[in-house]
C-alpha cells in the first residue's frame, strides 16, 4: 500500500487524511523533516510514497492527479508530492539534504517564514505552476529553496535542481493550495466549493482530441458509462476485451449473410466503438494507464477491424458473391494508411531537439497554411473527418452494412482511405521536402525497426554499406519504391508460374537491402517502412487473386493478418518507450522481403496445384503468427515499461 506522509502540524477538522485514505494510501504524519527522512526509509522499496503539506486545501481530484499517475516516476502540485519507486533514492536524497540543513522548526510552521518578503504560502491555486521551484542549474550540496514554502515544494524543487523531472498535472479549474492563515483557509474553502471536483474530471476524461463522430455522437454519454463501470471496480482492460468481444459476435453476425444479421452487425459494431471510447475515458478518468493497456487498446482495435472485414466477406460469400479480394485490399490499404502515420510521427518526433544542435528546424508553407485553416473553427472538424478516422470510419461501416451489401461496405471504405491517405501523405511530403531539420539517431533507430528487414536485406546491406553512403539524399527511397512497385507489377502481370516473379522478388530483396545500408535520415526516407508494407501485402494479394484458386485469397488474408500484427506490435513497442521487438523474432519472421521471396517462390511452384497453394499460405500464416503472438504476449505480460497512454489522434 503507498504510504503518504503528513507534514507539519494536524489542522483541526482537516478532510485531507480522508482524502488520502479514499486514494488509497496509508497516512502517517512527520512533523519535521527528520521525521519524514525516518517514514520515508521504513517504507517499503517497492511502493509509492507521498509527501503532502497538512495545510493543504483543495479538490480530491487535485491530489488524484498528482499522487496516483503510474506514467510518471514523480509529480506534484502545490503542497503534495509523490514518488514511485524508481524516483525513490532521488526522495530520500532530496529530503536527507532538507534533513541535514541544520536545527529546523517543524515543516510548513510559521516559524519557517523567511525575513526576505518572500510568502511561504500559496494563494487557491489552479493550473500546474511550480511553487517556489529554483532555476535549474548544477547540482551543489546546497539547496537553494526558501524555507518558507510547503516542505512537499522545497523537495520538489530540490528534485528538479538534481535532474529528476517532476510532473506537474494542468489542474484547470482545481484548487491546490497551502494557505497560511484562517483567512485565507476559508478563501481557498470557498474556491474549492465553486468548483465541481466531479464534473471537471468527467470532462478531463474524453480525450481532447478526437474526430468528430466520437465527440459529438460518443463522448456525451460514453463518459457516463466510463464512470458506472469506475464505480463498480471495473478496470479498462476488462472493458477493452468487452469491446472485442462484441465486436467479433459482431463479425459473426455479419458473416450469417442475411439481412437481419448484417443489421444485427452494424449496431454492435456501433457498440462496440462506444466501448472502446469508453476504455480510454475509464484510463483517465480512474487514471488507470499502463503500457499493456495502451497496446491492448491499439492491438483489439485492429483485431477488431479486419475480424469484421473477415465477417463481412464471409457473409458475402454465402450470398454467392466473392469479395476476398476487396476485403483484403481493404486491411491492406488501412495498414499501409497507419504505417505512414507512424515513420512519419518517428521520423520527426525529436527533430525540434535536432535543430538546437545549430541546425535550424524552421517552419514550412504547408504547416503555416494548416496553422491558418486551423483558427477557422470548422475547417478543423472537416480536415478531421476527411481522413476517415475510426470513428467515422467505423459509423460509415456500420451503417453501410445494415443498409446495403458487403461490396458495397468494401468499395465505399476503399474509396474514403484511399483518398484520405493520398491527402495526408501528400501533406506530409510536402512538409518533409521544405522543412530543414537534421534528422536524430533515435529516430534512424525507429526507421530502420520498422522497415522489418530481415536476413536477406541485412546480408545485401551489409555488402552494399560503402556504395550506400555515396547516395544522394532521396536515392534510398527511389530504390525501395522502384524495388517494391517492380514485384508488384511483375506480380500482376507476368505468368505466375515463370521465373519473372521470383526474379522480380530477387530484385526486391537487394533493392531492400540497398535502401536500408545507411541510416534512414534523409528528408523522404520516413516513406520506406510504407513502400515495404505496401510492396509486400500487395504482392500477397496480387498472387493469391490472380492464383485463382478457390481458398487463396482468404489463406492470404489471414497471412496479411498475422505479418500485420507483427508490424503493429513492432509500432507499439517503440511508442511505448520498450525498443523494437528482438532481433531474432524479426529473421525468424524471414523480413518482409524474405517473406516476399517466399510467396512468389510458392506461387511459381504451387499455382497449378490448387489446393497447394493456398495450404501453403495457410501454414505460412499460422507460423508467422505462432512466433510473432506468443513473443509478443510473453513481452507485454512481463514488461516493465513505463505506463503510458495514447492521447494522439484517432487511427
Amino acid at each position: 500500500m503507498p504510504t503518504a506522509i503528513l507534514t507539519g502540524p494536524p489542522v483541526p477538522g482537516s478532510p485531507l487524511e480522508g482524502h488520502l485514505r479514499s486514494l488509497g494510501y496509508d497516512v502517517r504524519t512527520a512533523p519535521g523533516a527528520e521525521e519524514a527522512l525516518t517514514l520515508l526509509a521504513s517504507a517499503p522499496a517497492a511502493d509509492r510514497v507521498a509527501l503532502v503539506d497538512s495545510r493543504f486545501v483543495g479538490h480530491v481530484h487535485a491530489l488524484r492527479l498528482a499522487l496516483t499517475d503510474p506514467r510518471f516516476p514523480a509529480a506534484a502540485v502545490p503542497g503534495a508530492l509523490t514518488a514511485r519507486p524508481e524516483a525513490r533514492t532521488a526522495l530520500l536524497s532530496a529530503v536527507t539534504a532538507l534533513a541535514d540543513g541544520g536545527s529546523q522548526p517543524p515543516v510548513g510552521s510559521a516559524a519557517e517564514a523567511p525575513r526576505t518578503g518572500v510568502p511561504h504560502t500559496e494563494a487557491p491555486r489552479t493550473g500546474a505552476g511550480k511553487t517556489g521551484a529554483p532555476e535549474a542549474g548544477p547540482h551543489s550540496g546546497a539547496t537553494v529553496t526558501a524555507p518558507g514554502e510547503p516542505f512537499a515544494d522545497r523537495v520538489a524543487a530540490v528534485l528538479e535542481t538534481r535532474g529528476t523531472h517532476v510532473h506537474r498535472p494542468e489542474l484547470g479549474s482545481l484548487v491546490a493550495a497551502v494557505p497560511a492563515d484562517a483567512d485565507a483557509r476559508e478563501r481557498a474553502g470557498t474556491a474549492v466549493a465553486a468548483v465541481d471536483d466531479e464534473a471537471v474530471r468527467l470532462r478531463s476524461a474524453v480525450k481532447a482530441r478526437d474526430g468528430f463522430f466520437t465527440t459529438f455522437c460518443v463522448s456525451p454519454y460514453s463518459r457516463y458509462l466510463a464512470r458506472w463501470c469506475a464505480r463498480r471496480g471495473l478496470t479498462p482492460n476488462q472493458v477493452t476485451t468487452a469491446s472485442l468481444i462484441t465486436a467479433l459476435i459482431a463479425a459473426a453476425c455479419a458473416a450469417t449473410g442475411t439481412r437481419g444479421g448484417y443489421t444485427a452487425a452494424g449496431a454492435l459494431l456501433l457498440f462496440s466503438f462506444v466501448l472502446d471510447c469508453t476504455d480510454g475515458q475509464l484510463a483517465r478518468y480512474s487514471l488507470q494507464y499502463s503500457t499493456m493497456g495502451a497496446w491492448l487498446d491499439a492491438t483489439f482495435d485492429r483485431a477488431k477491424e479486419y475480424a469484421y472485414y473477415a465477417g463481412l466477406a464471409l457473409g458475402a460469400a454465402r450470398g454467392g458473391d466473392d469479395v476476398w479480394a476487396l476485403a483484403l485490399g481493404a486491411m491492406v490499404l488501412q495498414t499501409c494508411r497507419h504505417v505512414v502515420d507512424f515513420s512519419f510521427n518517428e521520423a520527426n518526433a525529436d527533430s525540434a531537439a535536432a535543430g538546437a544542435g545549430g541546425k535550424s528546424v524552421v517552419g514550412t508553407p504547408t504547416a503555416a497554411l494548416s496553422s491558418r485553416l486551423d483558427s477557422v473553427g470548422w475547417t478543423v472538424w472537416v480536415r478531421r473527418m476527411i481522413v476517415l478516422p475510426i470513428g467515422e470510419r467505423w459509423a460509415m461501416i456500420a451503417v453501410l452494412t445494415a443498409l446495403t451489401t458487403p461490396r458495397t461496405v468494401f468499395y465505399a471504405l476503399l474509396i474514403g482511405c484511399a483518398f484520405a491517405a493520398c491527402y495526408t501523405t501528400a501533406g506530409r511530403v510536402l512538409r518533409s521536402v521544405t522543412r530543414k531539420a537534421v534528422r536524430t539517431e533515435r529516430a534512424t533507430r525507429a526507421l530502420a525497426d520498422l522497415a522489418d528487414s530481415g536476413p536477406l536485406a541485412e546480408v545485401t546491406a551489409a555488402l552494399l554499406r560503402r556504395p550506400a553512403r555515396r547516395l544522394p539524399g532521396p536515392l534510398p527511397f527511389l530504390i525501395a519504391l522502384l524495388g517494391g512497385a517492380a514485384v508488384v507489377a511483375t506480380a500482376s502481370f507476368a505468368p505466375l508460374d515463370g521465373p519473372w516473379p521470383v526474379l522480380a522478388a530477387v530484385l526486391y530483396v537487394l533493392t531492400s537491402g540497398l535502401a536500408v545500408a545507411r541510416p534512414l535520415g534523409g528528408a523522404l526516407d520516413w516513406l520506406v517502412p510504407p513502400v515495404f508494407r505496401a510492396a509486400e501485402y500487395g504482392t500477397v494479394l496480387v498472387l493469391a487473386a490472380r492464383s485463382e484458386v478457390n481458398g487463396a485469397l482468404p489463406a492470404a488474408f489471414g497471412l496479411v493478418a498475422a505479418v500485420a500484427y507483427h508490424h503493429y506490435d513492432t509500432v507499439y513497442r517503440i511508442r511505448g518507450g520498450s525498443g523494437a521487438p528482438p532481433k531474432w523474432l524479426v529473421r525468424s519472421a524471414g523480413g518482409h522481403e524474405g517473406r516476399t521471396l517466399l510467396v512468389t517462390a510458392l506461387a511459381a511452384v504451387l499455382v497449378t496445384r490448387h489446393t497447394a497453394f493456398p495450404m501453403a499460405l495457410t501454414v505460412l500464416a499460422v507460423a508467422v503468427a505462432l512466433v510473432v503472438l506468443l513473443e509478443s504476449i510473453r513481452f507485454w505480460v512481463s514488461s516493465g515499461a513505463p505506463a503510458v497512454h495514447d492521447e494522439g489522434e484517432p487511427a
